[in-house]
């Protein structure tokens, strides 16, 4: 039987841009003994298979899911009061998405795939962002 895909949707705390969240992620703070971004999180996937068969973590900044990218890997590491924590390892691509609202909410989410805003047509990746407020109110209406 093959796994089905979930993903899972997260908030960028303190990120006012996709930029904002990519400057964080090329820093040392944010990178992993490979290289690549992690997000470093309490919880455990209960449903681990289904994120690791192509899932992603899509990103809520300002408000709106703006971004997402590939998730590489479940890595288990120890925080500095000897707590087990899971790291999110990411693939460095941030990929943009159609942007869709999504009420403030703690920790992590999951996301089907059915519900998951679709990437930006090729050639849309570098359109100027429109502002938060009318990105939201275009996507509460449907126009994005």
């Amino acid at each position: 039987m093959t796994n089905s895909t979930v993903h899972l949707v997260k908030l960028s705390a303190g990120t006012e841009a996709v930029e904002g969240l990519a400057r964080w992620q090329a820093s040392a703070a944010a990178k992993g003994p490979d290289g690549n971004p992690r997000h470093v999180t309490r919880m455990w996937p209960k449903r681990e298979a289904e994120v690791l068969n192509g899932g992603s973590i899509f990103w809520v900044i300002k408000g709106l899911i703006q971004c997402r990218q590939r998730i590489l890997r479940l890595d288990e590491v120890t925080g500095g009061e000897g707590i087990r924590r899971c790291a999110i390892v990411l693939d460095p691509e941030i990929l943009r998405v159609t942007p869709a609202p999504r009420r403030p909410f703690q920790g992590w989410r999951y996301l089907s795939t059915t519900d998951a805003p679709e990437d930006l047509r090729p050639g849309r990746e570098t359109d100027d962002a429109l502002p938060p407020d009318l990105a939201g109110a275009l996507a509460e209406i449907g126009v994005l």
